[in-house]
């Protein structure tokens, strides 16, 4: 491990699309999804445990979150968890990890991921962080991770490279595309799954955040001496309210010419929905994956189905469907429409309030 090797952990979502699970209160970064054992934080944290120190872990998330991250994450102390005041996606997130370790570490170099994600291969993992720790400080890279891709998957942003090298100059990124142009993806070969895993130096991505989005350089700057002080809350509160929502793909990546990518392909999954835990899961003969005590099925296939502890179920004909039931409330959805589960939540909120959200 090296000493200015950093880990930021982006731990701010709300997890809508694992509802009825995943709740305000209780989101699916802080939830064992998957039945390990073990939350999404914890493992993330476990994952990168090997290569960088406890104390140079950073968790960003929102405030409300504090005391879970530090409950899951005992080996870190409170000021290494960095609290939003509100979420504005992944550039002022990365942002407020970034100056402040301008501020405590201006040589660090920085790996930034989100908390959510399962990696079944480590060892390969860790061997290509490492990799791109070495290439962008020795190069000033801004690095990401591509995916080798095993399906036209249309939830995923997509990363062309330039050339067949292990690391390669990002020729371009394209967003969530259409199935046909999935397909051509990768009927081309050259296009990987955008991971959402960076790496670089704090000097590298200071310098792209003042070429590219001078005014969240100006707001965070400014807050400089606030940062690791009793002011440091009410200076983020202040940069927070004024610094536009943009994601770090869009606002930096996008246009930034130093951008690197180095792909792989180690067991990745981004877990962002119950259809891929269904994908991830063990299956009985007829493709069911069920997480219960006990669960009886009649005529039915391809379906996920989860319970609650001491709970059993009986299910009856249905063919690709999501069954997810906690003590205060039941999804039935057929997995074709499991992106409509945010419009459900919306129709949930309007008519009873926040109290099953």
């Amino acid at each position: 491990m090296v000493k200015n090797t950093y880990c930021v952990i982006m731990a701010g979502g709300v997890g809508a699309r694992f509802w009825p699970r995943s709740r305000k209160t209780m989101p699916k970064q802080f939830l064992d999804i998957l039945g390990t054992g073990k939350s999404f934080i914890r493992s993330t944290f476990e994952r990168f445990a090997p290569i960088v120190p406890a104390e140079n872990f950073l968790v960003v998330t929102n405030r409300d979150y504090k005391d879970l991250a530090l409950e899951q994450l005992p080996e870190l102390k409170p000021e290494q968890v960095l609290c939003e005041p509100i979420g504005r996606n992944t550039a002022p997130c990365i942002a407020y990890a970034a100056y402040s370790l301008l501020k405590s570490d201006p040589e660090a170099r920085m790996i930034v991921t989100p908390s959510d994600h399962l990696v079944l291969n480590e060892p390969d993992f860790h061997q290509i962080i490492n990799e791109c720790l070495e290439f962008a400080t020795d190069n000033g890279a801004l690095m990401t991770i591509g995916i080798q891709p095993s399906r036209p998957e249309t939830g995923y942003g997509y990363i062309q490279k330039s050339n067949n090298d292990r690391i390669s100059r990002v020729k371009c990124f394209t967003e969530k595309p259409q199935l046909e142009l999935a397909q051509a993806f990768i009927d081309c070969g050259e296009f990987f799954w955008n991971s959402g895993i960076f790496i670089w130096t704090v000097k590298s991505i200071i310098a792209a955040f003042e070429q590219y989005l001078p005014e969240h350089h100006a707001l965070f700057l400014s807050k400089l001496e606030d940062y690791g002080t009793e002011r440091e809350q009410t200076a983020i509160e202040q940069v927070f309210s004024e610094c536009k929502a943009i994601s770090i793909d869009y606002g930096v990546m996008e246009k930034a010419e130093n951008v690197y990518v180095r792909c792989g392909d180690f067991g990745w999954s981004d877990v962002g929905t119950w259809g891929s835990v269904y994908q991830l899961s063990e299956k009985d003969k007829n493709e069911n994956a069920v997480v219960a005590d006990a669960c009886y099925t009649y005529d039915t296939e391809h379906t996920f189905i989860s319970l609650p502890k001491g709970k059993i179920a009986v299910v009856n004909g249905l063919k690709d469907y999501i069954i997810v039931d906690t003590p205060d409330a039941l999804l039935i959805c057929p997995r074709s429409e499991e992106q409509s589960i945010k419009n459900y939540i919306d129709d949930v909120r309007f008519i009873e309030g926040d109290k099953f959200i």
